[in-house]
């Protein structure tokens, strides 16, 4: 498949199958976030409202497919982690919002009565925990993203269906793109759409292996735009992985937060 991400007649009607069965719309954050593949630092937040056509959108029903994955998204001002199913105690407390102003969304990784157990967008990369279910609710996604870092391409699938394609520029050498599972922690929205970051930035849930920090900040990987078209299909980014600007604004108007990330060899 070569199509652009969201352009084909796939993700079209992928999307009115949504529409048919419900969904609930997730909101764009605005503002700058420094992640640390953007090979740039954009600051500012942005003011005003996001379009609505670049709106994501979820599921809230189950049996969409064998693809698809289950998000839980919390209800309160906090969600608690456990280390285990009943645990006396938290081990830790996530805000809802995050610091960034975005829903606390969790990918799931198995379930137990009254318990989820999910990934944590937290170092060690991988680290997962327990969350109750009275403090979350439950979507589906059918959507899935594998980064394919030798090959330098972004496959989007839908019901374990590849609907789109597309090159990306990945980490150098010294600041590689970690390998691993994640999930769409966040969306921005830069206040310079043709800056380094471009229109749209995803946060994942997943940190660069070889930084400690990027910016004074917390060393998050992301799927990003540019404004270095020519860097697309290169070993170039501090871990980060950038797609065309087009791309990146398809890819934002197409796929929810929560929705899974494999980055493989």
């Amino acid at each position: 498949m070569t199509g652009g991400v969201g352009t084909t007649s796939h993700v079209a009607k992928a999307r009115r199958g949504l529409d048919r069965v419900g969904t609930a719309a997730l909101a764009v954050v605005l503002g700058g976030v420094i992640l640390t593949g953007c090979g740039g630092d954009d600051s500012t937040a942005a003011s005003g409202q996001v379009p609505e056509p670049v709106r994501s959108q979820l599921a809230a029903v189950a049996g969409l497919g064998q693809g698809a994955s289950t998000v839980v998204t919390a209800t309160g001002a906090s969600v608690d982690v456990y280390q285990a199913p009943n645990a006396a105690k938290p081990t830790s407390s996530l805000s809802n919002p995050n610091e960034n102003g975005a829903p606390r969304v969790f990918l799931v990784q198995a379930k137990m009565p009254g318990w989820w157990q999910v990934l944590l967008p937290v170092e060690p990369n991988g680290s997962s925990g327990w969350v109750k279910a009275e403090q979350v609710t439950a979507s589906q996604t059918p959507y899935r993203i594998v980064v394919a870092r030798g090959a330098h391409k972004l496959r989007l699938l839908s019901n374990d269906k590849v609907i789109a394609e597309e090159p990306v520029a990945i980490g150098t050498t010294d600041t590689p793109t970690p390998g691993g599972r994640f999930f769409l922690m966040e969306l921005l929205k830069p206040s310079d759409p043709g800056g380094p970051y471009g229109p749209y930035a995803f946060g994942l849930s997943g940190f660069s292996t070889s930084l400690d920090s990027f910016g004074g900040r917390d060393p998050v990987i992301g799927i990003h735009g540019t404004n270095e078209p020519g860097s697309i299909g290169r070993d170039v980014s501090h871990g980060c992985i950038r797609l065309s600007n087009d791309a990146i604004t398809r890819l934002a108007q197409t796929v929810p937060l929560g929705t899974p990330v494999e980055i493989i060899a």
